[in-house]
């Protein structure tokens, strides 16, 4: 039954569903803080659909992936191998992309930022996390004037936003939902 879990949930049309997932997660970048609904896929626990959806949509065999936490299992490194062909990342600075709960996740600082010639060698944070209400004001590219949104914290994104063009960029999921905050987003307390 394990090995079965692990061949299962991929997106059943790769073709339109990958362009489908992968357009989510653009427009996610492009809005920061809006909610874009990502479906399709049917990962094993604790996945949840948009972060297998963004998985199947953007990890490929030029990326990595590193696991943390309780998504740090063997049938989830075997689906994710499997159904996207990235590598798994051995430590943190080799992570294109990083999945884990908010707290698994912490200290923001072990995860690459890039540097001044390659701001692009940074780490994308999927972040399995419950939208309790908002808790933050965005403003920045993309954003009118402001988008509210609930964060698990602020500080850490404040801090993240004054290393542009450095930083780390983040996608927020829940259940079948995510949103991004990209690293040239300011981000306050409301």
């Amino acid at each position: 039954m394990r090995d079965e879990m692990i061949f299962e949930g991929g997106f059943s049309d790769v073709s339109r569903d990958s362009a489908r997932a992968f357009r989510s997660a653009m427009n996610a970048m492009a809005h920061p803080g809006r909610k874009f609904d990502l479906t399709g896929a049917k990962p094993p626990a604790p996945l949840s659909e948009a972060t297998a959806g963004l998985l199947l949509g953007l990890a490929d065999a030029n990326t990595s992936v590193f696991l943390v936490g309780e998504h740090d299992t063997d049938i989830i490194r075997g689906w994710i191998t499997f159904h996207t062909g990235a590598a798994l990342a051995n430590t943190p600075d080799e992570a294109s992309f990083t999945l884990g709960t908010w707290d698994a996740l912490l200290p923001l600082r072990q995860w690459p930022v890039g540097n001044a010639e390659y701001p692009d060698r940074s780490a994308t944070l999927i972040v399995e996390f419950a939208d309790d209400g908002e808790n933050a004001r965005l403003s920045g590219p993309g954003i009118q004037t402001h988008q509210d949104c609930a964060l698990p914290a602020i500080t850490p994104f404040r801090h993240n936003s004054a290393l542009f063009p450095l930083g780390l960029d983040f996608y927020f999921c829940q259940g079948s939902t995510l949103r991004a905050l990209p690293r040239s987003t300011k981000v306050e307390a409301i």
